[in-house]
């Protein structure tokens, strides 16, 4: 039983860090420099998650919706793992 609440534990802390830097990541990119550290750093975390679902979505209208579906996959994929546990 207690193992099963520590994976539950590090499944929701792991959601919760992915939704949280996606949303810097999308809130950065519209107000600081690509080459600033931070914003570097943040896009070396989120931006390998992004790439394989920018290759296969294009952009709509100069719209990214890459973000909007990483956290739909990682909700999804999240929910799945809980209700195995």
């Amino acid at each position: 039983m207690l193992i099963t609440d520590i994976l539950v534990m590090i499944i929701q802390a792991i959601r919760q860090l992915i939704f949280i830097l996606v949303v810097l990541k999308v809130i950065l990119s519209y107000f600081m420099d690509p080459f600033h550290p931070f914003r570097k750093a943040v896009d070396s975390w989120i931006g390998p998650m992004l790439k394989p679902i920018q290759q296969v979505v294009p952009n709509f209208g100069g719209f990214d919706f890459s973000p909007m579906i990483l956290i739909i996959v990682v909700e999804v994929l999240a929910s799945i793992l809980l209700s195995v546990l």
